[in-house]
């Protein structure tokens, strides 16, 4: 199916584009975003509000529970049949969010990786549990620093991941990537909105508060009790920090701070992975070719 993909950092003004053009289309919107498929997890995520889901027609919101895995496959799964359902009715459809390894996947199909290794695993996590997971970073960037950069010293799951392809197959996963290239599986024009440094920082601090007044650290200590603070999505941008609130390890006054530097961190390393995502335009959300992409979706309506 043809489809336009809006995609770039957090707060970059993505979900404002998306809504503007999907109104203008009569188009749906089909959310690429890992933390907006959970239930419940709403303010820090920033998910579209009741009023513009009214507007717009939403696909790939609260779809699973935050105890049940997620995985970029089953996001393909999913994807792929919203946009069927799309393409059936004839409805424009519009892929938003900031999470590129999904949309990575959805266009270009899932890297045939190996297997887990459940004795690895186990190794590579007692040798965290020893030293931390920043030295298992380390280690990472010596063998294979492509993905180290895009990776946070504290992922676990990505150092972890990342660590088991090399020793399984004795080579970098970036590399094992780079070599992946299946045919498209979508026809879209991609368009990374990337607005400059200052104007994202600001942008990035209004929201930081905004979520703090909606009521974010209430939400995080209703989703730690009702399921448990280790819960996947609760270690995420903006929760993680919160969580840290409630526990007392970190000071209130600290609180928005600690936020927005992480927000930040994210978001460099968004605008990283979407500056080299193959033949997209880069805009501001000022500069978005609205013109173009809206008579891109009406030359390849179908129904």
């Amino acid at each position: 199916m043809a489809l336009v993909a809006i995609c770039g950092p957090t707060a970059s003004g993505k979900s404002d584009a998306s809504l503007a053009l999907a109104e203008r289309t009569g188009g749906a919107i089909v959310s690429c975003d890992s933390m907006a498929v959970y239930r419940g997890f709403d303010i820090g995520t920033a998910k579209p509000t009741p009023a513009e889901r009214v507007r717009v027609e939403h696909h790939l919101i609260d779809v699973v529970d935050p105890v049940e895995p997620f995985t970029a496959a089953r996001y393909v799964e999913l994807a792929d049949a919203a946009l069927a359902d799309l393409e059936r009715r004839g409805v424009p459809a519009i892929v938003v969010g900031g999470t590129g390894l999904y949309l990575r996947a959805l266009l270009e199909g899932i890297f045939p990786s190996p297997p887990p290794d459940p004795a690895l695993r186990a190794r590579l996590e007692a040798e965290a549990a020893r030293a931390g997971w920043p030295a298992l970073h380390a280690r990472l960037a010596a063998v294979d620093p492509e993905a180290a950069a895009r990776i946070h010293p504290n992922d676990a799951v990505r150092i972890e991941r990342a660590l088991e392809v090399f020793e399984q197959t004795g080579e970098p996963l970036s590399a094992q990537h780079a070599r992946h290239a299946a045919a498209p599986r979508h026809e879209a024009m991609v368009v990374v909105i990337d607005p400059p440094p200052e104007v994202l920082d600001r942008r990035i601090t209004a929201r930081v508060e905004a979520m703090l007044r909606a009521g974010l650290v209430e939400e995080t200590a209703a989703l730690a009790a009702r399921w448990g603070r280790e819960a996947r999505p609760l270690g995420s941008l903006g929760y993680k920090e919160a969580l840290a609130f409630l526990d007392g390890k970190l000071a209130r006054a600290d609180l928005a701070e600690a936020i927005r530097l992480s927000t930040r961190h994210f978001a460099r390393r968004q605008r990283t992975w979407f500056r080299k995502q193959p033949g997209a335009r880069v805009a501001e959300a000022a500069a978005l070719p609205a013109a173009a992409l809206a008579e891109y979706l009406r030359g390849h309506r179908h129904g």
